[in-house]
């Protein structure tokens, strides 16, 4: 009994539980089974499913002055009642009930990105007085005020940085996975992480003005701002009530038969045209999760018909993420400057200095523990191996070591900067050794994913925090057309609004929580589920967990079809409602018949719509997510 409360509290799990209990009542009523005399049973599925529906129309007519789908079903339920034809009044408040329960099934998952977001800024900030640091919430630091930031912590406000070097992690912000060297006069944002070393910043904005701050808020709005799809059932209501009153009246001035005109009002009852949009609904969110998409909401599904353009953020989504050696150009023998700079950067947390070690592993390099260990903050690290002095870091550091950097060597690093690389340079007892690159490296089936939505007529735009020169290498190494550079969270935000604007529907496909305000702008937001964080799986209307872009265009080509099944349906409830409304018309059906009937045509719509769980079986390049995927090597 303790747990009814919670149940009843749920509005899916309370709708299962009236439904279930009011099929019950059905089937004794339909045996004539009557536990209370003189009592038909079908009145439970009438008060539990049936009242509900009459008081929603009844409100939507008296206060929104608006005709939905609930108005004609309470016709329905209010003219069977008039006829004392209790069955049929209870099996048209389960048909709706059945289609209610449908919706909310499929649209059950709550959004929880914003307050998600709100519990990741950070509360407090050390405030520097003199020798003194005090800690106070960051809604009380004044703009001014100097706050430290030690190793580990995030950046609680916008500042500038007046004392110590660091390296930031800015993904949260930016989406690079790289983190950035920053020193003094360097500004850093709120939100973002100090990886190394520890620093003072003058703070600069306020918290209701922080970068973090305005983030949030523009989720908030964006997601305020977007319209949803009403439902088709919904947009034909006003007509197909005109038509019923008409059929009525008609029938009655020439019959002058009240029995036949009101039987009219319940076989017109559009079950099988409430049912055609949830059951498609459904079985395309069943056929998604097969191949690993989580949809939030059959609204979802019907903008993604729509959709004519897809807006890809760089890394994590178009690429892997995570950098990996791309060029290794040694002064010497290769094996001998990839094991001296891996055993060097062996002790390193850094991304980079992890990836140069993971790389040298998978090469076959022996890797060996350094004598001594040194990381020189916003400049590289510093080692002895095996007796010999080695830096590895960027050119400051190489210049205040007084190590002289061929020019071909810097050269070709510019070149690869303009590719999205990162180049570590590389000295041996003041001697330079060597230059590895390091790169983001694309995701498998990106460029197939690109090429299969072009196909369809979708059309494709990257959006990236990355240098114009490194974002057009990326684009054209995915086959996509468009890109836009240095994008903010706010750019990107402005991008998609943008196209829109411009009557294109975007599709919006990222990971991060920079991504978030851009996934709530956009026709449709698409998240990486498994490298995305929480928040931008909550912004976002699809989840795409396995983060296998191939599946991308399945969707689709699958919301089209869905939409297209759910107006067969609709064509089809139609005629067959018109069917039985000529036998209404011609007597030769009654009120209980008549239901019958509309069970008929409610099963067809279901089957109909049961296909789509079954659409692009046996498909070329659609990976199911029990399917192993192939991972291009780290190299």
């Amino acid at each position: 009994m303790g747990e009814i409360p919670n149940i009843l509290k749920d509005g899916f799990q309370r709708s299962v539980l009236l439904m279930a209990v009011s099929a019950a009542a059905l089937v004794l009523s339909y045996a004539g089974i009557t536990p209370v005399e003189r009592f038909d049973m079908a009145w439970v599925a009438i008060v539990l499913c049936g009242f509900p529906i009459i008081w929603g129309a009844v409100k939507g007519l008296a206060i929104d002055h608006d005709i939905r789908a609930g108005v004609l079903v309470s016709m329905a339920i209010i003219a069977a009642l008039c006829l004392q034809e209790y069955f049929a009044a209870g099996e048209v408040a389960l048909i709706m009930q059945i289609g209610d329960c449908l919706e909310q099934f499929s649209s059950k998952r709550a959004r929880k990105g914003i307050e998600r977001l709100v519990d990741m800024s950070p509360k407090t900030g050390r405030v520097v007085e003199g020798d003194e640091e005090i800690v106070i919430p960051v809604e009380s630091i004044p703009v001014g005020a100097v706050i430290r930031v030690l190793p580990g912590e995030s950046v609680p406000l916008d500042g500038r940085i007046v004392s110590g070097s660091t390296s930031i992690d800015q993904s949260v912000m930016t989406g690079e996975s790289i983190p950035v060297d920053k020193t003094v006069g360097d500004e850093v944002c709120s939100g973002t992480i100090n990886q190394m070393g520890a620093f003072d910043m003058e703070v600069v904005r306020g918290n209701e003005d922080s970068s973090f701050q305005r983030m949030a808020a523009m989720v908030a709005s964006a997601d305020a701002g977007r319209t949803r799809v009403v439902r088709i059932a919904d947009r034909w209501a006003t007509r197909l009530v005109a038509v019923v009153m008409v059929l009525v009246l008609a029938t009655y001035l020439l019959t002058w038969d009240i029995y036949r005109a009101v039987t009219i009002m319940i076989v017109f009852c559009p079950c099988a045209f409430i049912l055609a949009t949830p059951t498609a609904v459904v079985a395309a969110i069943g056929n998604l999760t097969r191949y690993g998409l989580l949809v939030k909401d059959g609204d979802s599904l019907e903008r993604m018909a729509e959709v004519d353009t897809v807006a890809f953020d760089k890394t994590g989504t178009v690429t892997e993420g995570e950098p990996s050696v791309v060029d290794v150009l040694p002064e010497g023998d290769r094996d001998g400057f990839l094991s001296v700079l891996a055993s060097a950067e062996s002790r390193s947390e850094h991304p980079l200095g992890r990836a140069i070690v993971a790389f040298a592993r998978s090469e076959g390099v022996r890797v060996s523990d350094p004598e001594g260990f040194a990381m020189k903050v916003g400049r590289g690290v510093e080692a002895l191996v095996d007796g010999k002095r080695v830096l590895a870091g960027n050119i400051p550091m190489m210049e205040e070591a007084s190590v002289h950097v061929p020019p071909s060597a810097v050269e070709r690093a510019e070149a690869l900067y303009g590719r999205g690389c990162t180049s570590v340079y590389v000295s041996v007892d003041g001697k330079f050794a060597g230059m590895v690159s390091l790169s983001d490296t694309i995701r498998d089936g990106s460029r197939r994913t690109v090429s299969e939505l072009s196909d369809m007529g979708v059309g494709c735009v990257l959006l990236t925090g990355d240098n114009p020169r490194a974002a057009s290498f990326i684009a054209s190494a995915a086959g996509i057309g468009e890109y836009r550079a240095e994008c903010t969270p706010e750019g990107k935000m402005g991008e998609i609004a943008s196209l829109q604007d411009a009557g294109r529907k975007v599709m919006m496909v990222g990971d991060g929580v920079n991504d978030a305000p851009a996934l709530k702008t956009a026709w449709v937001g698409m998240a990486m589920g498994g490298t995305g964080t929480d928040i931008a799986v909550d912004a976002a209307d699809i989840a795409l967990v396995g983060d296998r872009l191939e599946n991308i265009p399945h969707t689709v080509d699958l919301s089209r079809r869905m939409v297209g099944r759910i107006r067969f349906n609709i064509a089809f409830s139609l005629v067959w409602n018109a069917f039985a409304v000529g036998l209404s018309m011609m007597a030769v059906i009654g009120p209980v018949e008549g239901a019958l009937v509309h069970n008929v045509g409610s099963v067809f719509v279901v089957a109909n719509s049961a296909l789509l769980l079954v659409h692009g079986r046996g498909r070329e390049g659609l990976i199911r997510v029990d399917e192993p995927q192939s991972r291009p090597s780290s190299g």
